[in-house]
């Protein structure tokens, strides 16, 4: 079974002007009125977000006395304006790497309201051409590996990988090819191999015979939380309440993805333009039930190690409890 990662498809960012910023119609849960029960969540066409679309489809927003507007966003670097901007109050699937940046150089004062994926094995993959002589870890000095973005997540990840296996990150050469541009880069021998996610690996497998030669969802670092649902502090202060019923909502979805992967294969061919019969052999991520501070504290710290950040971030300064 392939399984978080990163189904960065191509699609617009469409935010009517007229989706910002909705008012409250004063429904009432059972923690009270909500100060405002429309909100716009920009959503990533990953794995990462299937919890809105579980939540949405399960009615457990109109549940909390929610209604929830779903936009569709390439990549966390295009959604991340939109929250300060007021255009939608929550990104769906938002890449951790991005946004504690944004956080720690003033762009963005975020406050995380829920974990949305963590790092499983076969969520990530090395893969090469069939008859590539790449056959283990030490097989990539001085070669150039494709990731979706320099310096993120893919390349914090395996960078890990590279070290806990004595190789120095400094000999691997790094592309920027976007995810969906991996199969065309390998092929024409661009690159000597990819470092991609579900559901892109499961898909290079299929359309190459491409072979896996790393699993860069095993250790070092498996369990590792890459994304969640983020928001800004001026959200949570403004609307606690609102905050409050978005973030029970998601963790019951949460809950529905880790217990019955049917759940995710069941919502993604809708946003994530996956067919039912490759959902079905995706590696999937973890999907966390609750914010874990100490798996972002350790992002926080490798982020550091690797120049990422200046300093590391407060795990706890930037997560939500009501």
């Amino acid at each position: 079974m392939r399984q978080n990662r990163l189904s960065a498809v191509a699609v617009t960012f469409l935010l009517a002007s007229s989706l910002a910023g909705a008012c409250s119609s004063g429904k009432s849960t059972g923690s009270g009125t909500l100060e405002k029960s429309t909100i716009t969540v920009a959503s990533l066409p990953l794995l990462d977000a299937a919890a809105v679309h579980i939540a949405q489809d399960q009615k457990f927003f109109a549940a909390e006395g929610l209604t929830v507007k779903i936009e569709p966003v390439a990549q966390s670097l295009a959604a991340l304006p939109a929250p300060k901007n007021g255009q939608v109050d929550v990104i769906a699937g938002a890449n951790y790497v991005t946004l504690l940046q944004a956080d720690q150089q003033g762009t963005l004062k975020l406050k995380i309201i829920a974990d949305a994926a963590a790092v499983a094995p076969g969520f990530m993959q090395l893969l090469v051409l069939p008859d590539s002589p790449i056959r283990q870890v030490s097989d990539l000095a001085g070669k150039t590996v494709a990731v979706n973005i320099l310096n993120n997540v893919q390349s914090l990840t395996f960078n890990e990988i590279l070290k806990a296996n004595h190789v120095d990150p400094a000999t691997v050469k790094y592309r920027a090819v976007q995810f969906p541009l991996m199969d065309k880069a390998l092929a024409n021998h661009d690159v000597d191999a990819v470092h991609t996610a579900e559901p892109f690996g499961t898909v290079i497998q299929q359309k190459l015979k491409a072979r896996m030669v790393i699993d860069g969802g095993a250790a070092p670092n498996a369990g590792l939380p890459v994304s969640g649902y983020v928001t800004t502090d001026d959200f949570v202060t403004r609307y606690p309440k609102t905050a409050a019923a978005f973030q029970r909502a998601i963790q019951k979805a949460q809950a529905l993805a880790a217990g019955d992967r049917k759940q995710v294969e069941r919502v993604l061919p809708g946003y994530a333009k996956v067919d039912a019969a490759t959902a079905a052999k995706l590696d999937l991520p973890a999907y966390p039930t609750a914010v874990d501070p100490a798996g972002l504290q350790r992002l926080s710290d490798l982020m550091v190690q690797q120049g990422l950040l200046k300093k590391p971030i407060d795990a706890q300064s930037v997560t939500w409890r009501p």
